[in-house]
């Protein structure tokens, strides 16, 4: 298998993901998702992604990423927690 070949992402049984390798930026993504879905009041869980080769099998190739129900979102910066609000409240109703 080559490095950027592409494979079904590995199954991680979250609806909204976060795809970085654990970097400042994609740790502040993920506080950021986490705190914008708690101020909506979900319960929804982030996973973070952080595997290369299933963060290059998504098509993205700048991190921080925004994964919503297996739709890449937002790429390549870390969104504000307004910005994060809008399109949670938009993707998952």
């Amino acid at each position: 298998m080559g490095l950027f070949s592409k494979k079904k992402p590995e199954p991680v049984n979250a609806r909204v993901k976060v795809l970085g390798p654990g970097c400042k930026k994609c740790q502040a993504m993920e506080k950021t998702v986490t705190t914008a879905l708690a101020e909506l009041g979900s319960t929804e869980e982030v996973a973070h992604v952080t595997d290369f080769p299933d963060i290059v099998a998504y098509g993205v190739m700048s991190t921080p990423a925004l994964v919503i129900d297996e739709e890449v979102v937002s790429v390549g910066k870390a969104l504000s927690v307004a910005d994060a609000k809008q399109i949670l409240s938009d993707k998952l109703g």
